[in-house]
């Protein structure tokens, strides 16, 4: 996998690395110029991670995450939920980010520098479909949905 770094202070706040060795995704950093107010409930915003990735393997997928801590502790979250990184885009990684925080609630000020995403990277499967009258395959469960195996 490549990586091109579009901002080049991420030389000095950090490229992407695992925190830990037991860490499953990449830390993302705010590449952005000045101190960011993301206001609660407005609509979210786009930041930039200063980087692409070639991921070379069109098997292997990147989905990019929130940190934890900013949003169980500040409520800034990602505005997309998941981000989806396919295996063929190789243009700028951007982190969607909102504040799920209630009206009127302080802003989340996001520095330049700070690691507010992470990335991590997932094997991609790509099934071919049969179109079915009826299922080959049946199990117990069926097509019995929501609260169908209890509370």
């Amino acid at each position: 996998m490549q990586i091109k770094v579009l901002d080049k202070r991420l030389f000095e706040w950090g490229l992407p690395r695992y925190q830990t060795e037991g860490a499953a995704a990449v830390d993302l950093h705010a590449c952005i110029g000045e101190i960011m107010l993301v206001e609660a409930q407005q609509p979210a915003l786009l930041v930039s991670s200063g980087i692409a990735i070639s991921f070379g393997d069109l098997s292997v997928a990147g989905l990019v995450l929130p940190r934890s801590g900013l949003g169980h502790k500040k409520g800034l979250v990602l505005g997309n939920t998941v981000g989806l990184i396919d295996p063929d885009y190789s243009g700028e990684i951007m982190i969607s980010v909102w504040n799920r925080n209630p009206p009127g609630s302080s802003p989340v000020e996001i520095r330049p520098g700070e690691r507010i995403g992470q990335m991590i990277f997932v094997p991609v499967v790509r099934p071919s479909f049969e179109i079915v009258d009826d299922f080959t395959h049946q199990t117990a469960r069926g097509a019995r949905g929501f609260g169908s195996t209890g509370s």
